[in-house]
């Protein structure tokens, strides 16, 4: 197993998903997007993994509004600007190889193990 878990420091269900891991004792890299965000490679992984870009972004956070992400023409400009601005991700997003999960989902990550 080799996890990744991407998220925001003070986010509670990446918290959560630290403690999962902690508690069995299964080894983690936590990536802050606050410092540093998905590659692009990463992000085609990760959005193949897990269906695509919609279940990847917060479409209810202040900064998808602000940035007017739902009103950009093309799919690139919205992935585009999905890489340059880091906090739109959902979290945690973790990784195990080219498995992929978003948000808080012990029941998935029970099946790696």
């Amino acid at each position: 197993m080799n996890i990744q878990i991407f998220g925001k420091a003070k986010c509670f269900d990446t918290k959560k998903a630290e403690r999962y891991f902690k508690e069995r004792r299964i080894p983690y890299q936590f990536i802050d997007l606050n410092r540093k965000g998905l590659s692009k490679g990463e992000y085609q992984s990760v959005k193949k993994a897990v269906g695509g870009f919609n279940e990847l972004v917060d479409s209810g956070s202040k900064l998808y509004e602000q940035l007017y992400i739902a009103y950009l023409a093309s799919e690139e400009a919205k992935e585009e600007a999905l890489l340059e601005h880091p906090l739109l991700f959902k979290t945690p997003i973790v990784r195990n190889g080219k498995a992929a999960t978003v948000g808080y989902k012990p029941e998935i990550w029970k099946t790696w193990e």
